[in-house]
């Protein structure tokens, strides 16, 4: 295995499928290919908006996902990742769907949080639209029944704006901030949170301000694809 790795220039491994979005993507976000030290493949599933996806819950989505995903299987991709958290609902029909491992949504990782966390804990959620992620998403990845508290950012004005809202344009710190209250409120409402998980794949950026104000484990999608790139190389 290890000789494949020094070839040039070296193929991607994970495949990321990517909704049609407008807004900017900057380093540390999913869709930014700088965000990982390894080269990805980025596939973008038609008339799968943020909208239709998060707020919506469009099961007549779950077509296009497959064809993308098959799409970047056949251009060599050994996993396939996707670029939204609520995608945890489709779970099982793209594992069942695509001949390669699935890491559909930064949900799985509440299995490890979970495990790696004292009983009694917590596993703390930031999500982009608390109402939406409903019972049947965390069916989705099997975390149902694992001890979640749940913050949404459906009230923080600019990031919902820009990645539900499609504004074209992003001001960082803002974003920044809205995160940091959010975290912080988590925190203050269930001292008990002995991990975070960042569903919303526009999160990282911020994952080390989170880290830093909180004190506990925070996972993301990047942890997520990163996980996913080494157990494939």
């Amino acid at each position: 295995m290890s000789s494949h790795s020094h070839r040039s220039p070296k193929k991607p491994v994970v495949g990321i499928l990517m909704l049609e979005t407008t807004f900017p993507r900057i380093r540390g976000d999913i869709g930014n290919p700088q965000t990982f030290p390894f080269p990805v493949l980025y596939q973008t599933v038609n008339g799968a908006s943020p909208q239709r996806v998060v707020i919506e819950a469009d099961a007549g989505l779950i077509d296009g996902f497959i064809d993308s995903g098959l799409s970047l299987v056949e251009k060599g991709v050994k996993a396939v990742a996707t670029s939204c958290g609520f995608l945890a609902l489709f779970h099982r029909q793209l594992v069942t769907a695509l001949p390669v491992p699935v890491f559909t949504s930064s949900l799985l990782q509440v299995h490890m949080a979970n495990s790696v966390i004292r009983s009694g804990q917590k596993i703390g959620i930031i999500t982009a639209n608390k109402k939406s992620l409903t019972d049947a998403h965390l069916a989705g990845v099997g975390i149902q029944n694992y001890p979640l508290a749940i913050v949404g950012m459906e009230d923080a004005k600019e990031f919902s704006a820009v990645f539900i809202g499609g504004k074209a344009t992003l001001d960082e710190r803002i974003c920044q901030r809205e995160m940091l209250t959010a975290a912080n409120r988590l925190m203050r409402t269930h001292p008990d949170v002995g991990a975070i998980v960042l569903e919303c794949t526009n999160m990282p950026p911020y994952a080390d301000k989170v880290r830093r104000a909180t004190g506990v484990p925070v996972f993301d999608a990047v942890t997520l694809v990163n996980f996913a790139h080494s157990l494939l190389t």
